[in-house]
């Protein structure tokens, strides 16, 4: 019982680190370009991993295929692709870009259909991944006379950034990497912020260091708290409760993103976002019904 709770700890834990990280970035992108404020926040987390990695394992540095597959398809998609949650979040509010985050464990069965040869879906499955998408329909509500409006286009930005993490963690799966942890999300982070560090003077982001307290706070936040301490919950969740279960946290997440928005940042989510959440969560549900089942008779025994 106490290593369940213990567990449970560390799952309402991670689930808050990530769901502040939301407001975190409300505010910094109050003062930060948003993709230079990405590659900030992955220039901390990469010095600390790479730093402990350095210190406390063996092998660090990435010299196979593997490896090295690995770290540039989790540093391209899963870190600079993220960078997409910053650009989509200066129209979108922050419980709603949360509530888009739900979709990842649906993208990335979709993703490992076509990537991963042993993964197979069946036809109750194909109901839950158009759930999903029925869903993120009701969240993201396109309107046909505002397809630009800046509110519909930033959720789709945010989408985009859901489907390229999704599809960066099956790379790093593919892969089959064996640098240890802290190592393998430290060059990825590392690649992650020089992607973004290149693409922010292009997009026309012009360099400057966080002006403010605040946007310090938010960025050394984000690098250390949501991101280099947070990684070590979730793999030491997925050492004790495996992949299924700790992939349940997306679902939490959006619940204390959401509260935070409303409370601190007086925003609003309306009833049909709310749905189309839940819509997300069942979706999920379904494709995975089997698994869920086994975990809670484990959960129960």
């Amino acid at each position: 019982m106490d290593k369940r709770l213990g567990t449970v700890g560390l799952f309402v834990t991670l689930a808050s680190l990530w769901g502040f990280s939301f407001l975190a970035i409300a505010v910094g992108l109050e003062s930060l370009e948003p993709v230079l404020f990405a590659a900030f926040r992955y220039d901390v987390a990469a010095v600390l991993l790479l730093g402990y990695a350095f210190v406390s394992e063996g092998e660090w540095l990435p010299t196979d295929a593997p490896n090295l597959g690995a770290i540039l398809g989790g540093g391209v998609f899963l870190i600079a692709g993220n960078g997409l949650l910053f650009v989509g979040q200066q129209t979108v509010p922050s419980g709603v870009a949360a509530i888009l985050q739900s979709l990842v464990p649906i993208a990335t069965s979709l993703w490992a259909l076509g990537l991963l040869p042993e993964e197979r879906v069946s036809a109750r499955g194909a109901v839950g991944i158009a759930l999903g998408f029925v869903g993120v329909g009701l969240v993201v509500r396109p309107d046909p006379a505002n397809l630009l409006g800046t509110g519909v286009v930033g959720r789709i930005i945010i989408l985009c950034q859901v489907l390229s993490v999704a599809l960066g963690g099956v790379l790093i799966q593919r892969a089959r990497p064996t640098l240890g942890n802290a190592a393998l999300s430290g060059w990825s982070m590392l690649v992650g912020a020089l992607v973004l560090h290149g693409v922010s003077p292009v997009v026309g982001e012009p360099f400057a260091l966080p002006a403010t307290p605040v946007a310090w706070a938010a960025v050394a936040y984000l690098g250390v708290f949501a991101t280099a301490i947070a990684f070590f919950i979730y793999y030491t969740l997925l050492d004790v409760r495996g992949a299924l279960e700790t992939s349940l946290v997306a679902y939490l997440v959006p619940v204390v993103a959401t509260v935070v928005g409303v409370v601190v940042l007086n925003e609003s989510v309306t009833p049909l976002t709310l749905v189309g959440f839940l819509v997300v969560a069942s979706g999920f549900f379904v494709l995975k019904r089997e698994a869920i089942a086994a975990l809670v008779a484990e959960i129960g025994a």
